[in-house]
């Protein structure tokens, strides 16, 4: 799920753009201390072994108790979360194609779900059905007959007759 977040992909966008080639200084809780072997400074003790993993000695010069910091920079903890700096444009443009299917998406599902399409009933409902067409060939040239069935209250007249609709506008 971690590559399916658009998330992903903008935190990445923003640490590797913002987190790149920065300097990192261990406090004195991060620092691993260590004694190096005898007649050697710390610096020589470890210089091979930062030459492969990285980091620093915080205090090269001493012959006990060496401090040394595992991160120099910044670009070793961003290889550890899997962020690369030449990966940024990269990034940006995947989180841009989230957006834009969604939005896409969103409306897509909207036109099918919300947006009435033609069928034969809402023709019908419309009067835009058109006349069957005869076995000659020729079209008829009569409208279509439609039926509606109201059921409304009959109201007695005046008279004691029961009038056709409640409000009758015959009489002009």
């Amino acid at each position: 799920m971690y590559r399916v977040s658009p998330f992903t992909y903008l935190v990445s966008g923003i640490l590797s753009t913002s987190l790149t080639n920065v300097p990192v200084e261990c406090s004195e809780v991060e620092l691993l201390r260590f004694e190096p072997l005898p007649e050697q400074t710390c610096d020589t003790y470890m210089s091979e072994y930062i030459q492969t993993a990285g980091g620093y000695v915080a205090n090269p010069e001493a012959t006990s108790s060496c401090e040394y910091c595992p991160l120099s920079n910044t670009d070793a903890f961003l290889k550890l979360v899997h962020n690369e700096y030449s990966e940024r444009w990269r990034n940006f443009g995947i989180l841009w194609v989230y957006v834009l299917v969604n939005i896409i998406g969103a409306l897509l599902f909207y036109w099918l779900v919300r947006i009435p399409k033609k069928t034969k009933k809402s023709q019908i409902k419309s009067g835009e059905v058109v006349a069957p067409v005869q076995e000659s060939g020729e079209v008829e040239d009569k409208e279509p007959e439609v039926t509606v069935n109201t059921r409304e209250n009959r109201e007695p007249s005046p008279s004691g007759e029961k009038s056709s609709s409640r409000h009758d506008h015959s009489q002009a």
